[in-house]
């Protein structure tokens, strides 16, 4: 999973940030987006086709209206497999299948929707995996926790969650503190954005505490399709 299919040195010319939501519950695409809205910018959201339009105990999901809506509104959509199945349990054709399937469906509700990024489904990556999605994405993201900086794996990017359960005020400006002396691509990514937030979510505060962040220190929120540029790749 660590070993690197092939380095990739980021070539960005200031420190950047990225801010993810996995599964992408409703509340992501609603209070989140509103959020980015408000600053200005864009995020990047992981989409798995099979959960749009559904409920758990912990969320509603995201309805096709709601995934339009985000590309209508300059959002990057992204995919996060079909079904939300491991990649490092998959065979070559299981995950290709996995990944085409997403994307027919994502682009079923908006043909110019562009699928160009990819998250792995609880974090779970391995080498034969990764060097298979460097041919349909131009990266992969993990939940290792860490800023990306200088020579990084694509199909391996790290991030950090931005989780109430696992992240404070404090956390989130060490965060910023690396990226800065890195030159480093910051990644946040979380699921939820509610008052309340599942454990796996954030609350509107915490994410605005994180872009409040990002603009004192004149820090650039990019898409990860717009980070991506930035670094040359």
């Amino acid at each position: 999973m660590h070993l690197r299919v092939e380095p990739f040195r980021l070539r960005n010319e200031t420190p950047m940030v990225s801010f993810t939501f996995d599964d992408v519950p409703k509340s992501a695409a609603t209070v989140g987006a509103a959020i980015l809205d408000a600053h200005g910018v864009h995020g990047t959201f992981y989409v798995i086709g099979s959960q749009v339009g559904t409920s758990s105990p912990l969320w509603d999901m995201v309805d096709g209206e709601d995934v339009v809506a985000l590309h209508r509104g300059g959002h990057e959509i992204a995919c996060h497999t079909f079904s939300h199945k491991r990649a490092c349990d998959l065979d070559a054709g299981a995950l290709s299948a996995e990944v085409a399937r997403n994307q027919q469906y994502l682009r079923s509700l908006d043909a110019s929707i562009r699928i160009e990024n990819f998250a792995y489904p609880f974090g779970y990556g391995s080498f034969v995996r990764k060097r298979q999605l460097k041919t349909v994405f131009k990266s992969c993201r993990s939940i290792v926790p860490g800023v990306n900086s200088g020579d990084v794996d694509l199909q391996f990017l790290r991030a950090m969650p931005l989780i109430d359960r696992r992240i404070d005020r404090d956390g989130i400006e060490r965060a910023f503190d690396q990226a800065e002396t890195a030159n480093g691509w910051l990644i946040f990514y979380t699921h939820d954005v509610a008052d309340e937030p599942s454990p796996y979510g954030c609350s509107p505060s915490l994410l605005n505490e994180a872009l409040e962040a990002a603009s004192r220190r004149k820090i650039p929120v990019l898409n990860m399709a717009e980070a991506l540029r930035c670094a040359g790749a």
